[in-house]
């Protein structure tokens, strides 16, 4: 018999789990690596995947806490895709990946992990990055941790926010 060893999946099999909406945060900025926020404008934020389906999994979200798009002021619905599009564009100069799944899971039914807070998911592929692991044992191999994609990707954000300003 072969093993795969995963002990990074320990913290998650024995930690509490949160009962507070992920995207619900205090903007305190001294918690974003631990929180894997990367990045927050005035009406949205990003951060990883926890449990992404490639390396380099985005989530972002509008600050507000909604599960309606209809809800969404024509701002934040703005905001929302110029984010998308901040990370798409990061994406594409760190990652280098040769294409993009974007989309947005509304109700439990539709696939969302998180159904009371809408967000936008943008997953970055490689040619291949699917595998028989995913097939044959219903697993995904993560080649990266998730602090190392976290640090990889945090000054191309840092970055794009000094622009702005």
């Amino acid at each position: 018999m072969q093993r795969l060893w995963a002990p990074w999946r320990m913290e998650y099999i024995v930690n509490d789990k949160e009962t507070a909406c992920i995207f619900c945060r205090d903007g305190n900025e001294e918690r974003d690596r631990e929180l894997l926020i990367l990045h927050r404008s005035s009406l949205s934020l990003v951060m990883l995947n926890r449990y992404p389906y490639t390396n380099g999994h985005l989530l972002i979200a509008p600050i507000r806490h909604t599960a309606d798009m209809n809800s969404l002021a024509d701002a934040e619905m703005l905001d929302l895709f110029k984010t998308l599009n901040l990370c798409r564009s990061i994406l594409q100069d760190v990652a280098a990946p040769q294409g993009f799944n974007i989309g947005i899971n509304l109700g439990r039914a539709a696939g969302a992990g998180v159904d009371e807070h809408l967000h936008l998911h943008i997953v970055p592929r490689w040619n291949g990055d699917t595998n028989f692991m995913s097939v044959l044992a219903d697993l995904r191999v993560m080649p990266e941790n998730l602090l190392t994609t976290y640090d990889g990707l945090l000054p191309a954000f840092i970055a794009a926010r000094k622009e702005t300003e």
